[in-house]
């Protein structure tokens, strides 16, 4: 599942711009992104994406939640760097190889002619890109951005496997609640504004 290819056909270009670029891309126009831009074992850009989003959203919550991280020997900055360091490059790359084996587990009694796993890490790392902002402390903020990133998981899933949408969704819906639900805390952010609202 983690196999990289030294010399993938298609695919993402490499570097801090056509990061950006994927960015930009995934946001405005998916449906083309996933046609065009996910290729069979050509991890290594989707993975760098993810960390990049992850990097970015823990960044910005550290910066701007005051208890964000447990602060280890009264060294905020320190216990801050350590916490980064961990979320982004242990528990986000654990989290997409393990939410992409869920969702193939899923697809397989699903979906027939689907496409492999290396697909199914992109197309979850890609559909990450509205969490950039999901670490400002604004609940609606989260909200939007998983409902977001949801909503791109499920048609990256009907572009790149090529299935219907209502199967795309059914098949997405457990992992893009472990991503943003959970992941990018979504839930606990919709649970917030229920609050706030009176509802719960």
């Amino acid at each position: 599942m983690t196999q990289w290819i030294e010399n993938p056909t298609g695919g993402r270009a490499r570097g801090p711009a056509a990061l950006v670029r994927a960015w930009f891309e995934v946001l405005t126009r998916p449906t083309r992104f996933f046609r065009s831009a996910v290729a069979p074992g050509d991890q290594a850009p989707g993975l760098v994406f993810a960390v990049a989003v992850v990097l970015l959203e823990e960044f910005v919550r550290f910066a701007l939640v005051a208890d964000a991280y447990p602060v280890l020997a009264d060294q905020r900055l320190l216990s801050g760097v350590l916490w980064l360091g961990v979320a982004v490059l242990l528990v986000a790359p654990a989290a997409l190889h393990l939410t992409a084996a869920l969702q193939t587990v899923i697809l397989v009694p699903l979906v027939d002619d689907r496409a492999g796993v290396s697909e199914t890490v992109q197309t979850i790392a890609y559909s990450a890109a509205p969490c950039v902002v999901a670490g400002v402390p604004v609940p609606e903020v989260s909200v939007l951005c998983g409902a977001y990133g949801a909503v791109l998981l499920a048609l990256g899933t009907a572009t790149v496997h090529g299935t219907t949408g209502k199967r795309a969704a059914l098949v997405s819906a457990v992992p893009a609640a472990v991503v943003f639900g959970y992941g990018f805390r979504a839930f606990a952010a919709a649970e917030t504004l229920l609050r706030q609202w009176y509802i719960i």
